[in-house]
């Protein structure tokens, strides 16, 4: 199916979730938050959270600084 990663078009598996899609992409640590269709999915739930054809979704990595 294809959805969009943070602007670009991706074709991912039809069967996955949150989590999949986190490790497709080689993000192994790190904080991040995700965004599906202008809402947040919490962590907790990126195992459980299925993604659907035209999803837009939104990775962000969070750095600190001072």
């Amino acid at each position: 199916m294809n959805i969009t990663v943070n602007g670009e078009s991706q074709t991912i598996e039809d069967a996955c979730t949150a989590a999949d899609l986190v490790a497709l992409m080689g993000i192994t640590s790190g904080r991040i938050a995700m965004e599906v269709n202008r809402e947040i999915v919490p962590r907790s739930s990126y195992s459980e959270h299925q993604l659907q054809e035209n999803d837009v979704v939104e990775i962000v990595h969070a750095v600190g600084g001072g």
